[in-house]
């Protein structure tokens, strides 16, 4: 099987050059692109045994001369990219990765809450403007900052990573509730509210749902007004779940605090996005997509996709998803 297995990257560059791709080698010819291309992307999967993708759309576009093709992978848990019944019209199982960056994810989620909540941004340009060399007290009181103890973090979407965010806020003594967006995600051990209850008290609201036709939208003008002007939304599930000029208008007008976001609508940003509208750091920060992406999380999640296939190639299904 191995000599005949011929192993396509589309998108080599979406894991990073630093993660080690050399167990794949031992499955069979591994041949890689660095980048989407719209016009070659059919042309290359048309070479493959098994292909390896992340955002491109998996469709009869890019498979149609697919002849060969016994296996597709995504360097992904998400598979909204997936046209399921072209696949399985097909008969070409589809394999993605669970679990990966759940530490990198829980992580990244503190790093952009502390940045606003502790006005951050503006006691570092206060130091490296110069000021603190000038100063003739220790400390600065005018970007005040509170404690997470004591409150109330709400949680949107409490699957393994919302679980973990959970327990992480608890830790720092806050209060839990969660909106589960399916109804399927029950955790005794936190409180369960609905939307509008979770948004009204809570001090902190982080979003770590999947982008489905239920939560497209989820959060915007009537749901940041029901918001506490002191309080911080986080988004680190998908982009659309949050209506981006609501939100805009809503860190103008110091409706909320600040946010703080890893995921957008559209990813790279749009240049006419009204987001970038909000210069102020201490009210909003926002990272391209890079929650996930700790080193350890890219490599694991390489060699996920190679287990994926190493399992396949032993005839065991592993990781396969149908919709």
């Amino acid at each position: 099987m191995k000599e005949s297995c011929k192993i396509v990257f589309l998108e080599r560059d979406t894991l990073g050059s630093d993660v080690d791709l050399s167990g794949f080698s031992e499955l069979g010819e591994v041949v890689t692109y660095a980048k989407s291309d719209p016009e070659k992307n059919a042309a290359r999967a048309a070479e493959a045994d098994v292909l390896i993708v992340n955002k491109i759309p998996v469709n009869e576009t890019l498979l149609a001369g697919a002849n060969h093709l016994k296996l597709v992978c995504l360097t992904a848990t998400g598979t909204n990219n997936v046209d399921f019944s072209y696949m399985a019209g097909r008969g070409i199982p589809v394999a993605n990765v669970k679990g990966y960056s759940t530490d990198s994810v829980v992580q990244h989620t503190f790093a952009l809450l502390f940045y606003v909540y502790e006005k951050l941004a503006f006691y570092d340009r206060f130091v490296k403007s110069g000021e603190y060399t000038r100063s003739d007290i220790f400390s600065r009181f005018d970007a005040p900052f509170r404690e997470l103890s004591g409150k109330t973090w709400g949680v949107i979407g409490l699957g393994s990573i919302g679980r973990k965010v959970a327990d992480v806020a608890r830790a720092f003594g806050c209060s839990i509730c969660y909106y589960s967006t399916t109804g399927a995600n029950l955790q005794p051990e936190y409180r369960p509210v609905s939307l509008e209850t979770l948004l009204e008290e809570s001090d902190i609201v982080s979003i770590h749902a999947p982008l489905t036709p239920a939560t497209e939208g989820l959060i915007g003008r009537a749901e940041l007004a029901r918001m506490k002007s002191s309080a911080v939304l986080l988004n680190l599930g998908r982009g659309p779940i949050v209506v981006e000029e609501a939100l805009t208008e809503a860190l103008e007008k110091g409706s909320i605090a600040g946010a703080g976001l890893d995921v957008l609508s559209v990813e790279p940003m749009r240049a006419d996005n009204p987001l970038r509208r909000v210069q102020d750091s201490t009210r909003l920060i926002v990272t391209p997509h890079i929650a996930w992406a700790t080193v350890e999380a890219r490599q694991r999640c390489a060699d996920e996709v190679c287990e994926n296939i190493r399992a396949f190639l032993r005839g065991e299904a592993r990781n396969l998803v149908s919709g």
